[in-house]
């Protein structure tokens, strides 16, 4: 068995095995952190404002996944498909209902809207649902313990999953036309469509995406926790945060900083509880704001 590091803080006795198991555990929750952070980036760089309804997104997939396995079948795959079913459905429905009618509208106005459409999601949610918490059944199974090194299957599962979804969608950003047309819109909207770019199916594509990663996230972050009204919200702080400080409008430094906050948010937990924890999603923001303004990878973007 490996010797343990000890360290004395206030009041608290850490090891180095504790901190190891809170940093594998911060990087489950850094890929979670890290789908709705690229979902924000996406909307922030294609349709220039910031989306503070994806978080109920994500919510209201999760309450799929449940209802899914209620009226099919108590399995991880009927809840991934109602998930996917429901996040991609009222993402579409509110971009093109709500969303494509302000393009072109200053900042904050669809800023403003986005949270009207949050509130509004999580009112007919909770309507017909309540409060009360509810489960995503997945098979339990006993965490591995390697000289105190604790692994569970799930978090492996759930990784597995996250990079899954992030790499499909970077692989629609990278490697397909649809993904160019979406990057020359994000680059310079004026350009791409004097060059005869299709502004309405980058739109439905965009949100498509949206919907997917949302998904992902409620339905992954259910099965870890309960599912309940506020599940997006608890996501949506970090995300926000990660979107920031990896560079508005770049997908690859939100994945970066979501996994990066998703860390240093577990390790705080020994000091500061798990209550106090997303407080340091801000404080690495503003460490980082005060160095580098435009994020750790940041690129300029425009608003309108």
């Amino acid at each position: 068995m490996p010797a343990t590091l000890q360290l004395i803080t206030a009041g608290t006795n850490v090891t180095f095995i504790s901190l190891l198991n809170y940093s594998l555990n911060g990087l489950v929750e850094g890929l979670l952190i890290a789908l709705p952070a690229l979902a924000l980036t996406l909307v922030m760089g294609v349709a220039r404002f910031a989306n503070a309804a994806t978080g109920d997104y994500m919510t209201v997939s999760a309450y799929g996944a449940v209802a899914a396995q209620k009226a099919i079948a108590a399995s991880a795959s009927a809840a991934m498909l109602g998930a996917l079913a429901i996040g991609i459905a009222v993402s579409v429905l509110a971009g093109w209902l709500v969303f494509r009618l302000l393009r072109g509208r200053p900042f904050v106005t669809s800023l403003v809207a986005s949270i009207g459409v949050a509130l509004l999601t999580r009112s007919v949610l909770t309507y017909f649902v309540g409060h009360d918490p509810q489960t995503i059944e997945i098979p339990l199974m006993r965490a591995w313990n390697y000289w105190g090194i604790r692994i569970l299957p799930t978090d492996i599962a759930v990784a597995a999953i996250a990079l899954l979804a992030m790499a499909l969608v970077f692989g629609i950003l990278y490697l397909t036309p649809l993904g160019r047309e979406m990057r020359a819109v994000a680059d310079n909207p004026d350009l791409a469509r004097a060059s005869g770019i299709r502004a309405n199916r980058v739109w439905i594509t965009l949100w498509v995406i949206v919907g997917v990663l949302c998904a992902f996230g409620g339905v992954l972050y259910g099965a870890k926790a309960v599912v309940v009204p506020e599940l997006g919200w608890e996501l949506l702080i970090p995300a926000f945060a990660a979107m920031v400080a990896g560079g508005v409008g770049n997908p690859v430094g939100a994945v970066l900083a979501g996994v990066l906050l998703g860390v240093i948010q577990e390790l705080s937990v020994p000091f500061v509880g798990p209550s106090y924890k997303i407080a340091m999603s801000f404080l690495v923001l503003l460490i980082v704001l005060l160095f580098r303004p435009r994020g750790l990878f940041g690129v300029s973007v425009s608003t309108r």
